[in-house]
């Protein structure tokens, strides 16, 4: 039996938007085929929150592991897609708890969007703390959230970012939810093994079942 793939990683290019401040995505050729060269080769530069994405540790805790030394696990298996559309600014529990049973998976990923926007979002939709507390008391491992943060963008104390870190949770952001219907995926979304970053792109999958 085939099963489907649903690609939920938004495309990366020079006008992806990126969080003010960060460093969006540009390419340079070094090497293009042509006499004496057989290959095209080329240079990119981009922050590691471009597109979807894996945090560090590192990200929000300045002891916190880089991206590389990350244990796996959590990117890789069965997860549950709950829709909270238009219920920003924060997503609350009352949101979420209509798809919350005793067989929840270890991944919850949270779409808030009923189409993702092409630029930035101000205003985008974030997880309320206590939401990112109850998940993690029944076992969740990995929260994802198709918004560029798990908190507000305004946020300087990133409060949600602070309960991954105390729980031990892994996140990840800016997927694109758009296609897929609420029920139970197979994860996948490996980040790269980047010794010293603070994140890393992934290229996020969701599949069908058994």
């Amino acid at each position: 039996m085939t099963r489907q793939i649903w690609d939920i990683s938004p495309a990366i290019h020079p006008a992806a938007p990126v969080f003010p401040g960060d460093t969006p995505y540009s390419q340079e050729w070094v090497a293009r085929i042509g006499p004496g060269c057989p290959v095209n080769v080329s240079a990119i530069h981009l922050s590691p929150h471009v597109g979807a994405h894996a945090d560090a540790p590192l990200h929000y805790d300045p002891q916190g592991a880089a991206i590389g030394s990350v244990d796996l696990d959590a990117f890789l298996g069965p997860c549950r897609v709950i829709h909270a559309i238009g219920c920003g600014p924060l997503i609350e529990w009352r949101h979420i708890e209509h798809a919350i049973d005793v067989d929840l998976p270890a991944r919850v990923l949270v779409r808030t969007y009923d189409q993702a926007p092409t630029g930035w979002d101000a205003e985008l939709a974030a997880y309320a703390p206590d939401t990112v507390q109850k998940l993690a008391d029944l076992g969740v491992r990995l929260i994802g959230i198709d918004t560029a943060s798990i908190d507000p963008a305004t946020s300087k104390s990133l409060d949600s970012h602070m309960v991954i870190r105390r729980r031990g949770l892994r996140v990840l952001e800016n997927l694109v939810l758009d296609a897929v219907s609420e029920g139970d995926y197979e994860l996948i979304a490996l980040p790269l093994k980047l010794t010293e970053a603070d994140a890393s792109p992934v290229r996020a999958i969701l599949r069908s079942l058994l």
